[in-house]
C-alpha cells in the first residue's frame, strides 16, 4: 500500500462473484485444503446475489483493486437473546498483507453490524490455520471450549432427510 493509496470498503455485487470465488479458492489453498472448495460461479450469484441472498460480502479495495473480501451473514444465539455475525471467510491477497487490512475489513464490518442491531461476532478457525488462529485470538477473540462443532453434509445428509 503506498502514501497516496486509500483504502475503501463497499459491499459486493453480482458482478464481483468471479473475484471472490478466486478469493476462497486462494484461501482454501493457503492453508492446504484447496480440494475443499467446491463453490461456483453459479452458487456464489444464486445465494449470494439471488433472490433470497443467504450472504453479504465486504470487500476491502485499494486503488479499485480487490485487496480483501469478507463473506458473513446473520445468526442469532438464543442463549444470549440477541443476533449477531457469523463470519465465514475472510482473506486478504497476498501483496495486500502487512497492512492490517484484514483487521480493518473486519472492524468495519463490525461497526455496521453493531449500527444494524448485531450484538457479536462468531466464527471458527481451520485445523491448522494457526496464523489466522492467532490473529483473531490478538484482536480479543476467545476459542469455545464449551461445544463442538458437527457436521451433516452430502449423501449423509440426504439419508437424514430421506430417512
Amino acid at each position: 500500500m503506498t502514501g497516496k493509496s486509500e483504502l475503501s470498503f463497499r459491499l459486493a455485487v453480482r458482478e464481483d462473484c468471479a473475484a471472490i470465488l478466486q478469493a476462497l479458492k486462494l484461501l482454501a489453498h493457503s492453508i492446504g485444503v484447496g480440494e475443499r472448495c467446491q463453490s461456483t460461479l453459479q452458487d456464489l450469484e444464486t445465494h449470494g446475489f439471488g433472490d433470497r441472498p443467504q450472504f453479504t460480502v465486504m470487500l476491502a479495495e485499494i486503488d479499485s483493486n480487490m485487496a480483501g473480501m469478507c463473506l458473513y451473514f446473520p445468526m442469532f444465539s438464543t442463549w444470549l437473546g440477541k443476533p449477531g455475525l457469523y463470519i465465514q471467510d475472510i482473506y486478504v491477497h497476498e501483496g495486500f498483507r502487512n497492512a492490517k487490512i484484514g483487521e480493518k475489513l473486519m472492524r468495519h464490518v463490525s461497526r455496521l453490524g453493531r449500527e444494524e442491531g448485531y450484538a457479536y461476532l462468531r466464527l471458527t478457525v481451520d485445523e491448522g490455520n494457526e496464523g489466522g488462529a492467532r490473529f483473531y485470538s490478538n484482536h480479543g477473540f476467545i476459542r469455545s471450549d464449551d461445544e463442538y462443532i458437527y457436521k451433516l453434509i452430502g449423501p449423509a445428509f440426504d439419508a437424514f432427510c430421506d430417512a
